[in-house]
């Protein structure tokens, strides 16, 4: 597995163009039927909104089927509450043959001030697969 580390160089220009135009932020805002009994966003639902938003970068890079296989190292940062803006953002940091994993963050924002936090932080890996789901190239 290829590990990236924001210098693409190495890697052939049109895997560094697909690197780039895949990376996928989605913004919304925090409300109160997302949140938990302290209002503060789910760690569930947080934890979908990676996955989602990783998932999207990862099939931008490659345009194949692709089932999530593993997420590691999620750390809740700081807690999000309600009536907050989230940014979830979705990077590819490693490239398999079959495999492809990324990185995805969410960033917490004060709706009324311009203060941003990194909230969560974690990693996704998906799995390339065909129509028979048998694990395929991601390239």
């Amino acid at each position: 597995m290829q590990e990236l580390d924001n210098n693409f160089s190495h890697l052939p220009l049109e895997v560094q163009r697909k690197i780039s135009f895949s990376q996928t932020s989605v913004f919304k805002a925090v409300f109160p039927n997302d949140t938990n009994h302290y209002d503060t966003l789910f760690g569930g639902v947080a934890m979908q909104l990676m996955d989602e938003v990783a998932f999207i970068a990862a099939t931008r890079f490659c345009r194949k089927r692709l089932v999530t296989v593993s997420t590691s190292q999620i750390d809740f940062k700081i807690p999000i509450p309600a009536g907050t803006i989230i940014e979830v953002s979705g990077t590819i940091i490693k490239i398999g043959t079959t495999s492809i994993d990324v990185k995805a963050d969410i960033y917490v924002e004060e709706m009324y001030r311009e203060e941003r936090h990194l909230a969560v932080s974690g990693k996704f890996t998906f799995v390339a697969i065909d129509e028979a789901r048998v694990p395929i190239s991601v390239l």
